[in-house]
């Protein structure tokens, strides 16, 4: 039986096979790149994205539930007193220093994540980092105190710091700058969902408060978390790790796949040059611009993912309401940040994209702001409109980074340095 070039690459194993491969699939694409139509094309974008953007999403959807429950068992029967703040003993201030730690964890480790993810292949790598945080959140059932809250929310945050980051890069090695950005918004749009189904499934939960001796919040958390357990067995054998690695694509869509990279996409089996890359990445000042950017929009993201049940809750909205009333702005978010990415695509213009999607939820911000404290109705509109403009701006402006980087290590670095250095859970 044949072998084919890419198939022998993966057999061998060995760096200077792949390279002799690689040299022939170049010359292979050469010569037969004009018996290849934009319906190949099209057909290929299709084949990846059945198999590559869903189970993209449903992994951030699993991990933006459980990052972002924590809000809500800060507020879950509250009337009642069976609620995080009352049962661990915190106070505010112990509150907002267990959701700092996450963000320290998430900051520090997100860079070896991905070098990680290079090295171990993604579906080992990301199937690992899910069933670290599904195993945290269902821990967080078990706290008591202060301390434990901390702890866990801390080894939490190492273990999600690899996979908003990782599935960026993930991306490159798939699709070519101008693919990007929509497929990142789905991904990231999964994160409004969660958003959306968080509220909704926390006001579900909050009626089987003391059922078998345990709070709603403490069954909020394990209910969230099992998931991300045992889907990351699913994703271990079902998440495709490289186009020269899967058996559902033919030796032409293989081909295809390669030729289409070979200028602006990662390469899955080549060794990365990590120390040389890491210079080239650290010294490239455009690159900074991109971090400074994304850390300015990245904070209003961020502080929504944790704060949007207190934000609903101080609107005049109590209890299980205030878990009800986080729905709209996620489900508003979700529609509009996919039409924006999508036309950022389209038109080729992400910086414009991102810098008018980000000043209408600067918008949305100033407005509540400027609003008297009892004005619940309209301040509730600029909640709305906060959150579509937090949400919106991100998938182009990292698939505009993304697009300006060109070798392997260098794309899985800075994607990590940019949402890293932004301290944001992006």
């Amino acid at each position: 039986m044949d072998v084919s070039p890419t198939a022998k690459a993966v057999q061998d194993g060995q760096t200077n096979v792949i390279e002799d491969v690689e040299l022939g699939t170049q010359e292979s694409c050469s010569t037969t790149e004009t018996a290849i139509s934009p319906a190949a094309d099209r057909a290929l974008l299709r084949k990846q994205d059945k198999r590559i953007v869903p189970l993209s999403a449903a992994i951030y959807f699993l991990c933006y539930l459980d990052r972002s429950n924590i809000g809500n068992a800060k507020i879950l029967n509250s009337s009642t007193h069976d609620d995080l703040m009352s049962e661990t003993g915190m106070t505010d201030y112990q509150y907002t220093i267990s959701l700092m730690v996450f963000l320290v964890a998430y900051g520090l480790f997100e860079v070896p994540s991905n070098v990680l993810l290079k090295k171990l292949r993604p579906s080992r790598w990301i199937a690992t980092l899910m069933f670290g945080w599904g195993a945290c959140s269902m821990g967080l059932s078990g706290a008591h105190n202060y301390a434990a809250v901390v702890g866990v929310r801390f080894v939490l945050g190492v273990f999600e710091a690899g996979l908003f980051p990782g599935l960026v890069y993930y991306l490159t090695f798939w699709y070519k700058g101008d693919e990007r950005s929509i497929r990142v918004a789905f991904i990231l749009a999964s994160a409004t969902l969660a958003g959306a189904f968080g509220g909704a499934i926390a006001y579900g939960v909050g009626h089987i408060n003391q059922a078998h001796g345990l709070s709603a919040w403490r069954w909020l958390f394990i209910i969230e978390g099992a998931p991300s357990c045992l889907s990351a067995f699913l994703v271990l054998f079902f998440l495709p790790d490289y186009p020269e690695t899967v058996s559902w694509l033919s030796e032409e869509e293989r081909v295809l796949a390669l030729r289409r990279l070979q200028v602006e996409g990662s390469k899955g089996l080549h060794k990365s040059n990590w120390w040389g890359d890491a210079k080239e990445t650290l010294v490239d000042w455009r690159l900074w611009g991109h971090y400074a950017i994304y850390f300015g929009i990245s904070t209003p993201f961020s502080s929504l993912s944790l704060f949007t049940p207190s934000i609903t809750a101080g609107l005049g909205y109590e209890d299980l309401q205030a878990q009800l009333m986080t729905v709209p702005p996620y489900a508003v978010a979700y529609v509009v940040q996919i039409l924006v990415s999508w036309s950022a695509d389209h038109f080729n213009s992400r910086g414009i994209h991102s810098a008018v999607m980000a000043t209408v939820g600067a918008c949305g911000f100033l407005a509540s702001a400027a609003l008297p404290a009892d004005a619940y109705a309209h301040r509730y509109g600029c909640l709305v409109v906060a959150a579509t403009g937090a949400f919106a701006c991100i998938p182009p402006l990292l698939g505009w980074l993304s697009s300006n980087i060109f070798s392997t290590g260098s794309v899985g670095l800075a994607i990590a340095l940019n949402i890293g250095l932004a301290g944001a859970p992006g």
